[in-house]
């Protein structure tokens, strides 16, 4: 059975949205999808995973989370070297950038990337929702 763990931090609800979408186009009877708030994630969460998708909404100057998302994805760049790893979050400002360096970090830690960095303006709909649960089928297919 494939594992597939989606780790998220979300200050407005909009990240958690989309990884409650995720997960839920990942769900499949050869799949078991662990949705975790970054909060509650460990190594081996990752370690532990085939597919993993990690999801943090852009802060501040277009940067990661610095009090749990940054020091937890710092944590396991060691860990990502031959991993499938797809990125997510959603702003509401800005132009990616948070998203470009991410995306840059995980393939310096040699990771697999599955997508370019599913973003979403504010919380998903419509399109947002659609591409969301695509991610999430596109994860359990792999």
């Amino acid at each position: 059975m494939k594992k597939i763990s989606i780790i998220y931090w979300s200050g407005t609800g909009n990240t958690e949205k989309m990884a409650e979408l995720i997960s839920e186009g990942a769900v499949s009877s050869d799949t078991k999808v662990n949705l975790l708030n970054v909060s509650s994630a460990t190594i081996e969460d990752v370690t532990g995973a085939d597919v993993i998708a990690l999801g943090c909404s852009a802060m501040g100057d277009e940067v990661l989370e610095e009090g749990e998302m940054e020091p937890f994805v710092e944590s396991i760049q060691d860990k990502l070297s031959g991993k499938n790893v797809a990125l997510f979050g959603s702003y509401g400002w800005g132009d990616g950038q948070w998203m470009r360096d991410w995306k840059e970090r995980m393939e310096n830690s040699n990771a697999i990337l599955i997508n370019d960095g599913l973003m979403v303006n504010g919380e998903p709909d419509g399109e947002g929702i659609k591409e969301c649960k695509e991610l999430g089928k596109k994860l359990a297919s792999l």
